[in-house]
């Protein structure tokens, strides 16, 4: 999408559909009668009559009355002005680009003032439309025969506003960054398994760091042997598909200090093992490699704006398979990190791909960990699909990250990792670990697990199991992935460029 940005002149536009917002008492935004008398005298009474409506996120289409430079206007309801906010806004101008992506709309103008309010300027509307519009016009092309492209995507957005014309065009830029990186997520977690393989993930990567200047190293099955990667081989090896641990660094200064470590688990497809999942819990695990859909995702946001943050990203990919050579409940399997770990559970085995992983972010220099997955199931019993789950042992830092989720509109909710929680993972008659205390607290164990990997390092976990698909369409996208923590992953080391801990 490109933008221009123009005064509010509305016998001047060009543009296939011009968005109109719809407050509450629309006759006290600045300019609503200008609008009026070129649009229709009687949208007034349109609006009285709830023909037009200024209930929250109501759309309601009508052709041009006179002839103007767009074909129709798009009225969408905002409910109380003063009720606004960014995420809000998101919502609004996501329900924007379903309908705009349904009616195949290439260009489209929107007056900025009605999105206004006291707390929300000119340049928090442009963001919230570029990401919004972006968000909410996403569809996944697919395999179907009869047709994989869509005819006509939106190409043009049109600002009316007086605001000035560069700082909205760089509020524009960064929300189609951010919204274009959450679809490339999407993408991936989308894509079958028999395609997505994590070679294919690896190759990804590459373009990625190609693109935006990246150090890229991929580590395959004979540099995992050599290094003692035994918790992720112990995962691979039921599989014919060679494990890859794909490695960025983003080098914002001159020396290597002060880094970020995103950790992406990417189990590109979990039969579960030998502790093997039913028929219908197998459905869907195309999507357990969605933490590192969502680091890859923040790595293109942070090549495209070049925050002054190092930063190194690390992603454990194979798949969970099941074989004559498979590992088992009742194995003991030793770490990168040179711990042992008895395998009560192959069906927690992304865990055991993360102690490694975090193990070697830190080799690479990572100061903060934050660790991503589609973790557990227990998440989803404690907070729901809508709520990603967190833990942490480190509370400047998380303070900073929930900032930067609040900024996005991604919820997390912190649960506690207690020193008894730490003793019951480091119950095992064999080992110094085990993989699977309980079913009881079993988002706690499960992210507690890599906790043990971290060391005095700050770290955050965050199980997405819950919300990196969505099983219906919803207020910024449709049914599958959802791109989550893309956007707060990118956000915090966003606000970490500019902010000490």
């Amino acid at each position: 999408m490109q933008t221009t940005i123009v005064e509010q002149n509305f016998n001047e536009i060009e543009a296939e559909v011009l968005i109109i917002g719809v407050p509450q008492h629309p006759e006290n935004i600045n300019g609503w009668d200008k609008f009026v008398a070129s649009f229709s005298a009687q949208l007034p009474e349109w609006i009285k009559s709830d023909d037009v409506k200024t209930d929250f996120k109501k759309l309601v289409k009508m052709p041009a009355m006179i002839k103007q430079g767009y074909k129709r206007v798009l009225f969408i309801g905002l409910g109380a002005k003063n009720k606004l906010t960014e995420d809000r806004l998101r919502e609004v101008f996501a329900a924007a680009g379903k309908d705009l992506a349904d009616l195949k709309t290439s260009s489209v103008a929107i007056w900025t003032a009605p999105f206004t309010n006291d707390k929300l300027v000119c340049e928090d509307v442009v963001y919230a439309a570029a990401e919004g519009l972006g968000l909410g016009a996403y569809e996944f092309e697919g395999y179907k025969t009869d047709s994989n492209e869509r005819d006509v995507a939106l190409e043009t957005v049109l600002f009316l506003s007086s605001a000035d014309e560069e700082e909205l065009k760089a509020a524009f830029e960064v929300g189609k960054v951010h919204a274009h990186a959450v679809n490339e997520a999407r993408n991936l977690v989308n894509m079958p398994p028999n395609i997505l393989t994590a070679t294919e993930m690896a190759n990804y990567a590459r373009e990625l760091a190609e693109k935006h200047d990246f150090e890229i190293e991929v580590l395959g099955k004979k540099e995992m042997e050599e290094l003692g990667m035994g918790a992720i081989l112990a995962v691979n090896k039921g599989s014919v598909e060679e494990p890859q641990l794909i490695v960025l660094k983003y080098a914002a200064t001159d020396t290597w200090e002060d880094v970020v470590g995103l950790v992406g688990k990417g189990i590109t497809y979990d039969t579960g093992g030998y502790s093997i999942k039913s028929k219908d819990g197998m459905v869907g695990m195309k999507g357990d490699m969605g933490g590192a859909a969502a680091v890859l995702g923040a790595m293109s946001v942070i090549g495209e704006l070049r925050p002054v943050k190092n930063v190194v990203a690390v992603i454990a990919a194979t798949d969970n398979m099941i074989s004559g050579e498979a590992f088992k409940p009742d194995d003991v399997i030793t770490s990168l990190s040179g711990k042992t770990i008895e395998v009560l559970n192959t069906d927690a085995e992304g865990r055991l791909v993360l102690a490694d992983a975090v193990t070697y972010a830190k080799q690479a220099g990572a100061d903060y960990l934050i660790d991503v997955a589609t973790l557990t199931g227990g998440v989803i019993v404690a907070l729901g699909m809508d709520k990603t789950g967190a833990l942490t042992n480190d509370e400047a830092f998380f303070e900073e990250f929930m900032y930067a989720a609040t900024e996005t509109g991604e919820f997390v909710w912190r649960l506690p990792l207690t020193e008894s929680d730490k003793k019951r993972l480091r119950k095992s008659d064999v080992a110094d670990l085990n993989n699977s205390p309980g079913r009881d607290g079993h988002m706690i164990f499960g992210g507690g697990f890599v906790g043990e990997f971290v060391g005095d390092t700050p770290w955050i976990h965050l199980d997405i199991a819950g919300t990196s698909n969505a099983d219906s369409a919803h207020d910024l996208g449709p049914k599958g992935a959802t791109g989550v923590m893309v956007r707060t992953l990118a956000t915090i080391v966003e606000r970490m460029a500019d902010t000490e801990l």
